[in-house]
């Protein structure tokens, strides 16, 4: 008998409406049509407005004088008759510089506090928790403006304190923190250089001392002997060239502190209520951190002898951080951004000077804006991409 042949029938197509990937494709190009068509619509509807009130498009604005003063402009040589691009770089400048020592000083703050959160000691634990209760669970705003007006606006003037003629080397009012400027003299490039020598060395000899300890068990005490390295090397280089750094006090007017270096009572204010506020927060983090990892290691770490300094720094904290590291990302992230609202104070950074005066006075609402909420975008990007590599170098490789 010979066998029939089977005929394979074609497996049927299906329609273009019931195929899944066709019909994906199709509502996707709908939601790009949808939303360039929004998109053209705000900028034609931006443009007619613009132009009916007479306002110029374009960023040539920045080359224009600004004509207002600022009350404290770091590393940027500013005046009256400086341009908008001026501005725009004072006000970054303060930002920045309130970002990272605020990101700083609440990190260093809130580690303490939220060690100090875990402490066997009834009294420093409620210290703690008081502290943490009461700090994030106030507005930030209302912190900002008691630091500033309840606490520096009611200290007394430079003339309660001083008397005309009188040289000032430090002094605390309602001006703000005024101390001596130092100048330096000929010859002070080599505090800098022992300072860089001082900072490689330590490199060189964490290095040494991971190699050594991996080899033979032993310890070195890395952290002191750095520390001694970081100040010991740029004193004897500062005393070896003859002390070369003089401090010019400031001297008292008729009515007012002159020279020296000042930190206006705004910054202070709004570092103050920065740092305390988000080192809070973070002290929960840490407190949390600590607690996720194994009470078997805090055992173990017994069980061999470790100190309880060292079972905290060399044991605890390094598992820790995996844990602390993502939402301290976050809490940097929110420092970053609350330095906007150093506009209630009148502490000129970029929200103040460039998105509030700077807008009132030209008028030019979207370069102002777009240029304002690129400068926080990218801040906030750098800082998730430093925090995303850290949490990379600490995270747990499995094999």
């Amino acid at each position: 008998m010979t066998e029939s042949a089977v005929t394979t029938l074609p497996a049927a197509r299906p329609s273009f409406w019931r195929d899944p990937a066709k019909r994906a494709l199709v509502w996707q190009a709908l939601v790009v049509l949808v939303l360039a068509a929004f998109v053209w619509m705000v900028v034609k509807n931006t443009a007619t407005n613009m132009e009916q009130r007479g306002l110029a498009s374009g960023f040539g604005f920045l080359e224009t004088s600004a004509g207002f003063g600022i009350i404290t402009t770091p590393f940027i040589d500013y005046a009256e008759t400086s341009n908008y691009f001026q501005v725009f770089l004072v006000g970054l400048v303060n930002t920045i510089i309130v970002a990272v020592v605020g990101c700083v000083l609440a990190l260093a703050l809130g580690f303490v506090i939220g060690i100090a959160r875990l402490s066997r000691n009834w009294l420093i634990q409620k210290i703690a928790t008081f502290y943490i209760e009461l700090f994030r669970n106030v507005p930030l705003l209302l912190q900002i403006l008691f630091w500033y007006g309840a606490v520096l606006k009611p200290l007394p003037g430079p003339r309660s304190l001083h008397e005309a003629g009188d040289s000032v080397f430090f002094s605390v009012n309602n001006r703000g923190v005024i101390f001596a400027e130092p100048i330096t003299q000929p010859g002070f490039n080599l505090v800098w250089y022992a300072l860089l020598a001082a900072v490689i060395l330590i490199f060189v000899l964490r290095a040494w001392a991971r190699a050594r300890q991996v080899r033979t068990g032993l310890q070195f005490p890395v952290f002191w002997t750095g520390l001694g390295l970081l100040i010991g090397l740029p004193l004897i280089a500062f005393f070896a060239t003859g002390m070369p750094l003089e401090f010019k006090p400031a001297e008292m007017s008729r009515f007012a502190l002159r020279g020296g270096v000042t930190i206006i009572p705004e910054f202070v204010a709004l570092l103050f209520a920065l740092v305390i506020y988000t080192a809070a927060f973070i002290a929960e983090i840490v407190r949390a951190g600590i607690q996720a990892v194994s009470h078997g290691q805090t055992e173990a770490a017994s069980a061999l002898g470790i100190k309880p300094n060292h079972r905290m720094r060399l044991v605890i904290v390094p598992q820790a951080m995996r844990v602390i590291v993502p939402p301290l990302t976050s809490q940097f992230l929110n420092l970053t951004k609350n330095s906007s609202l150093a506009t209630a104070i009148a502490y000129p950074d970029l929200f103040a000077v460039f998105a509030g005066t700077t807008l009132n006075q030209t008028g030019q609402a979207v370069e102002i804006m777009a240029m304002t909420l690129a400068v926080y975008l990218t801040l906030s990007l750098l800082t998730s991409g430093f925090m995303n590599w850290y949490n990379s170098r600490i995270k747990l490789v499995e094999r």
